[in-house]
């Protein structure tokens, strides 16, 4: 009965303040509908304004009935309103241009615009033309109005880019256009934002009743802006007004603490989401170093390199691309497998197969070729690191809820690196390839003598091990930059997940990728980031000494024989 009765309260109070306001905007002055209160004609104003005078006339743009506003202040505020600065029919009549200057400099078509008809302008130089400036005074007054002008778009996007715009500028908006607003709204998170500003304007109220329901509106509301007023509000008390007001003080701690409980486990949340995406990553990196030292029995030193190697290829490809970034990206995916794959095979062919057995050799050996790769990579392209850009549809975040946003890049990469590991999966267990690489494994000997080549299934091997690190490579290159030292930063971290998930075993390589990932994400707050791999390789260490085989031992007679 109670909370009945303090939202009728609420809304009481909403309807008075709307009624209020309502009164105040009409008895403020309107801008006449005359033929010089055109969009033109005001827009023309502009260029000879003063920054003060400029604030009435973006105040009087706003107000007028016309479609086309809403480009020219946007234009504005992004510094493309422009006007010619010479004229031959009327010098008292600028041409308004919309201009982008990195479309002039490249040269490329629709550089300059008409500001009212949206008409190619040619034959201007950039000198031709001069920019109409804003001061961050004229661009927080331009936000405004451009939130109060999107709320109402048709496109859900731009109306919560717009509400959220108002949630952290709300000066010069009324109650009554928010409640007015939220009776024709009808997308959930608008609503949310929208209610949100409306108990942020309502804690400043004089009334006390009222700031207490604004206080509880607020309960829960994970948005930034709320926390800052909270803690200013928090922060404005004395110990008189303490005492005098202790049920909204007492109030907004106790809303501060249920708020910072709920961005604590969003904090967990999000640990654990980059954790599964560090654990993707370490999972494309060992899964190749799992087939090669796990199958082989080699200690491949240069499998950082097979990494380099792809994250190269995707530069080239981008490279010989520029206009279809997408599409580069997954060119780049087979490409940079048939080039670490290739090499890969060349390095087995040339010196691992003399030295199979011998696995202190292999890393000596391997140790020397990654140093050549890493120097051959700074002849060809330098000792600088390269940039790949990152396609649109990898780019930006979602958001989860106000206080939790997650990046698209990162999902994509733990989406791909299980694709890989199903695809490998199958490979490994439904061909003939797959068949004989199984084989080798659990019994040379064996195998040789039922006629399987194992030289070619080994070399084969090892391309495939590479091949892999040079898609992980590929992913690599949408988190860091290229350059020659990158594989050097996982291949101990691959080996840790080899080992620790189990040698040769690709299920335990997935198990140990994910969980030291997980580890490393959820220790690095407290301990650092070099004292949280401390701990990690400390743990793998003692491990061990339990199961020296990992967490899922590979069977077979070599092994047990082993």
């Amino acid at each position: 009965m109670r909370e009945y009765v303090k939202r009728i309260v609420l809304l009481s109070c909403f309807s008075l303040l709307a009624v209020f306001s309502n009164a105040e905007s009409d008895t403020g002055t309107e801008v006449e509908k005359t033929p010089n209160n055109t969009l033109p004609a005001m827009t023309q104003l502009l260029i000879k304004a003063s920054y003060k005078e400029k604030a009435n006339i973006i105040d009087s743009i706003a107000a007028i009935e016309d479609d086309n506003k809403l480009l020219i202040l946007q234009s504005l505020l992004d510094n493309k309103l422009y006007y010619q600065k010479k004229n031959n029919i009327d010098e008292n009549q600028k041409r308004l241009l919309l201009v982008d200057m990195s479309l002039v400099k490249a040269k490329k078509p629709n550089a300059m615009l008409d500001a009212f008809n949206q008409e190619e302008v040619s034959g201007l130089s950039k000198r031709a033309v001069k920019k109409i400036g804003v001061n961050n005074s004229l661009r927080r007054n331009l936000r405004s109005h451009l939130s109060l002008l999107k709320i109402t778009h048709p496109d859900t996007d731009t109306r919560i880019a717009a509400a959220q715009n108002l949630l952290k500028d709300s000066s010069g908006i009324d109650l009554a256009f928010i409640e007015k607003t939220l009776k024709k709204e009808k997308n959930s998170q608008v609503i949310d934002i929208l209610k949100t500003a409306r108990g942020l304007m309502l804690m400043k109220s004089d009334q006390s009743t009222i700031r207490l329901l604004a206080l509880e509106e607020l309960d829960g509301s994970l948005y930034p802006e709320v926390r800052i007023e909270l803690n200013k509000f928090i922060s404005a008390f004395d110990e008189e007004s303490k005492k005098e007001r202790s049920d909204e003080f007492s109030l907004a701690v106790k809303v501060l603490a249920d708020i910072e409980t709920l961005m604590s486990y969003n904090s967990y949340a999000e640990n654990l989401y980059f954790g599964l995406a560090l654990g993707a990553v370490l999972l494309l990196a060992a899964i190749g170093l799992a087939i090669t030292f796990g199958v082989m029995g080699v200690i491949n030193m240069a499998h950082g390199e097979m990494i380099m190697l792809g994250a190269y290829t995707t530069y080239v490809i981008q490279m010989l691309m520029p206009e279809s970034i997408g599409a580069s990206l997954l060119v780049s995916i087979p490409a940079a497998f048939l080039v670490s794959g290739f090499v890969g095979i060349l390095i087995e062919r040339s010196v691992i197969r003399h030295l199979y057995g011998r696995p202190l050799e292999t890393l000596l050996a391997t140790f020397g070729i990654s140093l050549i790769l890493q120097q051959a990579v700074r002849s060809i392209f330098g000792p600088l690191n390269r940039e790949v850009i990152t396609p649109d549809w990898l780019a930006g975040t979602f958001m989860v809820n106000p206080g939790l946003s997650l990046t698209y890049n990162r999902l994509y990469i733990i989406i791909f690196s299980l694709v890989v590991l199903a695809v490998l999966a199958l490979v490994l267990k439904r061909t003939l390839f797959g068949l004989q690489m199984r084989a080798v494994t659990m019994n040379r000997p064996m195998a040789s003598s039922m006629g399987i080549r194992t030289g070619w299934v080994d070399a084969l091997t090892f391309g495939l091990g590479s091949g892999i690190a040079g898609i992980a490579g590929v992913a690599l290159s949408q988190l860091t930059n290229v350059g020659p030292n990158l594989g050097q930063a996982y291949i101990i971290d691959s080996f840790m997940v080899v080992v620790f998930g189990g040698v040769g075993n690709l299920w335990g390589t997935l198990v140990g990728a994910m969980s030291l990932g997980i580890a490393n994400k959820f220790m690095e707050p407290f301990a650092g980031a070099v004292l949280a791999k401390i701990f990690i390789l400390i743990f793998i260490i003692l491990f061990i000494q339990k199961r020296p085989r990992g967490l899922f031992a590979l069977k077979g007679r070599a092994v047990d024989n082993g």
